[in-house]
């Protein structure tokens, strides 16, 4: 009953069979050797499965034994059948023994069914202890992967990606592995994609905060960079022995203090300072990971070029102010820093093969920007300025390893239009310099003024300086002032070439080139359209030719200037500027002589509109005609001025006064279509007006003139007056084409065309031709 029972066990609790004939023989032979707990050996069974197989072994042991029983009996009848009659006769005690055992029996079965109940309990308490254990191990396996996945929320809630995916790459491939065979895990894995996406997303809106935010700083921090080079720029220049200008920050600005151009709190920051690059950094971090690096890369460098496209846009209001030039660079500058700062930071972000393209595209468009907004400048101060930021702009741009020959090309050109400006500007001064002149000898009054006048323009007089005051220089205040101008131009124009990096050859040139530009053009200009003005009168052309005379003069010492101030830190003295003021003055001068030389003939000319000739007159009024006494006293007071000029100008000045006084009279006599006939008494008025311009020419009007010259301007009109008012004809026809001839500048058409008119005065013929040609 007991094996039975067993086998029933047995059969309820084995899950599966097992073939191990050496495992069951051993077992077999536990139950046989132990006869008091046989647990062990049915737990090893149960837990195996193979208690089928088993019984089966026990099966065929039994009837092994069966066998062997049946041989030992056979073997051992006799004693067999001795020990049953032996036992027969312990039938009564055994009988006994078993009432006694039943007794025993009923006892241990009733005092066993409570030992059996809490057996039971026990072995139920067992199971459970030991599924509590079992479920405790499991837990102690899963708690630290719930751990990394509340700890994975917990940093994706507090946006810390990059430790979030760290987190999430530990779950995925330590953690996971032990839980596999739970069912939760699937639900974590499923998630793991979606959690990858979600750090991605976030850290490229990130990145996309980050890009905003480095475009709204990169003003300051251009600007913080540009302050920093033009602090350094200035503490070089200073203690420095400079001629043109003392040192001058080039980050200074007009009414504004340098201390005060940034915060406090950005004092001594550098411009990586300003920004925060950690975004960034975990973004790249987080890309790499992911095995995305390319995408972040090239988001990262569209974006980048889409805002340098907007960097290099020139601000609306950039032509208006200095302000505009400065927000223009300090942004480009802002950029290019911090592209660079990321080139040294980041493992391939940057390259420096990208960023050398991106700033090579860069630079020229700049370049195109500065030449098109200062070609709006007219103000040669603001170019000024915006020069040295640009200079500025370059030093710094140039201590962050960039290339800037296409700025410094830039300068160049831009220097073209800024000594367009300048020459504008002069042309302005010169304007106003020439309206406020009185074109009168410059006067002082005392030895400040004088000293004033002589420190501004290189003219040296003995006499003048001995002479008390008030004291006339020779020329008018024009002079002095024009070559001052002259002068701020030189400079002007050299201070642009500072810092360039030209050779002194190329500054010599430039300079020199400018100067004569603005001699032969400008002031040329300016002083061809001053001669030229009606209103410009006779005595202020006589001026204006003595002030070119002495501008003209000054050529040497502009000249001088200039080498001067280019060659100041050069040993070699024979190099020498050349201009061409001094042929461009003496064509002014020539133009002023000539425009002198009109004003007289136009004087002449309205002198002679005035005159009212009887030309029926009998008899002469016996003095000169009104007229001619008004334009003697008119040259004579004129020819006065011209003690100062050249005796070779004041000589044409009056020999082309009295051709053209003998031109006019010519042409009254023969010329003038309205004389039809002239009388005698018409013919000696004139004489006597030509006396009166005769005593004028031998008078010597201009000291050193030669007088025979000037009468001998007038011989024309003299020689055909005496031929008809002497009627000496006779002599005409006997010399006429002799060397020897009294009359040799009367043609006869001019003596036919006067006759012509003299006969019409004085008809009848007979009266006329009888005494004319008497003998």
């Amino acid at each position: 009953m007991a094996s039975g029972g067993t086998s029933n066990s047995l059969n309820r609790s084995v899950p599966g069979p097992s073939s191990d004939f050496h495992g069951f023989e051993q077992l077999s032979h536990e139950i046989e050797t132990l006869y008091t707990y046989w647990g062990p050996t049915f737990r090893t069974i149960i837990e195996e499965g193979t208690h089928q197989q088993f019984l089966e072994h026990l099966e065929q042991r039994i009837r092994s034994h069966d066998r062997d029983i049946e041989r030992l009996c056979n073997s051992h009848y006799h004693g067999f059948i001795d020990s049953i009659r032996e036992l027969l006769l312990v039938r009564s005690e055994a009988q006994d023994l078993k009432s006694l055992v039943s007794s025993i029996n009923k006892d241990l079965q009733l005092e066993l069914t409570s030992v059996l109940q809490r057996g039971d309990e026990v072995a139920k308490a067992r199971r459970v202890e030991a599924n509590i254990m079992s479920t405790i191990d499991q837990l102690e396996i899963c708690l630290p992967v719930f751990k990394m996945y509340q700890k994975l929320q917990e940093q994706l809630a507090q946006k810390r990606y990059y430790p979030a995916l760290k987190s999430l790459e530990q779950l995925e491939h330590n953690y996971l592995p032990h839980v596999a065979r739970y069912r939760f895990t699937n639900h974590f894995r499923e998630n793991i994609p979606k959690f990858r996406k979600q750090i991605q997303d976030s850290s490229m809106s990130e990145l996309k905060d980050f890009l905003e935010n480095v475009r709204k700083f990169s003003v300051k921090i251009g600007e913080l960079a540009m302050r920093h080079t033009g602090e350094e720029v200035y503490n070089h220049q200073v203690g420095k022995t400079n001629f043109k200008m003392e040192p001058h920050n080039p980050f200074d600005t007009e009414g504004e203090d340098p201390q005060e151009y940034l915060p406090d709190e950005q004092e001594g920051l550098s411009a990586q300072d300003l920004v925060d690059f950690s975004p960034l950094y975990r973004c790249l971090h987080i890309f790499t990971v992911l095995g995305d690096k390319s995408t972040f890369e090239n988001y990262y460098r569209k974006q980048r070029k889409e805002q340098s496209s907007l960097v290099l846009q020139a601000p609306s209001n950039m032509r208006e102010s200095l302000g505009g030039y400065r927000e223009y660079f300090h942004s480009i500058v802002g950029f290019f820093v911090i592209e660079n700062h990321l080139l040294y930071t980041t493992n391939g972000l940057v390259s420096k093969v990208t960023l050398e393209e991106m700033w090579a595209t860069s630079v020229e468009k700049v370049s195109n920007v500065l030449k098109t907004q200062t070609s709006y400048c007219t103000d040669s101060g603001l170019i000024q300025e915006i020069k040295r930021l640009i200079m500025l702009f370059s030093n710094t741009l140039t201590n962050y390893g960039y290339n800037i020959s296409h700025l410094t090309q830039a300068l160049l050109e831009i220097r073209e239009h800024y000594t367009e400006v300048l020459t504008q500007r002069c042309f302005h001064e010169f304007q106003e310099i020439f309206k406020e002149d009185n074109y009168h000898p410059l006067q002082v009054v005392n030895l400040t003024e004088y000293a004033s006048v002589v420190a501004a323009f290189p003219f040296k007089d003995p006499n003048l300086e001995k002479s008390a005051f008030p004291r006339r220089f020779p020329f008018s205040s024009m002079v002095p002032k024009v070559y001052k101008q002259v002068k701020e131009f030189v400079r002007s124009s050299l201070w642009y070439t500072e810092d360039l990096n030209l050779t002194q050859t190329k500054i010599d040139e430039m300079i020199q080139k400018s100067t004569n530009l603005l001699l032969t053009g400008t002031l040329s200009g300016c002083l061809t359209t001053l001669i030229q003005k009606p209103s410009v009168g006779l005595l202020e052309l006589i001026q204006i030719t003595l002030n070119t005379n002495y501008l003209e003069c000054t050529n040497i010492y502009l000249e001088e200037f200039i080498t001067s101030v280019t060659k100041s830190s050069v040993k070699d003295e024979s190099y020498k500027a050349e201009l061409q003021g001094k042929s461009m003055f003496k064509d002014a001068r020539a133009e002023a002589e000539e425009q002198i030389y009109e004003k007289l003939k136009a004087k002449i000319d309205e002198s002679f509109d005035l005159a009212s000739y009887d030309w029926t007159l009998n008899e002469p009024e016996g003095r000169a005609s009104d007229y001619i006494i008004d334009l003697v006293a008119f040259l004579q007071s004129t020819f006065l001025a011209f003690t100062n000029l050249p005796l070779k100008v004041a000589t044409t000045a009056c020999a082309a006064a009295c051709q053209h006084i003998n031109r006019k009279l010519m042409y009254m006599i023969l010329g003038d279509e309205d004389v039809r006939q002239v009388s005698l008494g018409a013919l000696k008025q004139l004489d006597l007006d030509l006396i009166q311009c005769e005593q004028f020419a031998s008078s010597e009007p201009v000291k050193g003139v030669d007088s025979t010259l000037l009468i001998e301007c007038l011989t024309d009109v003299r020689q055909l007056l005496d031929l008809f008012n002497q009627c000496d004809f006779s002599a005409y026809f006997h010399d006429f084409g002799e060397r020897t001839s009294k009359y040799p500048r009367v043609t006869p058409a001019s003596a036919i065309k006067l006759l012509e008119k003299y006969v019409i005065a004085i008809l009848p013929l007979d009266s006329m031709y009888g005494p004319m040609f008497s003998g």
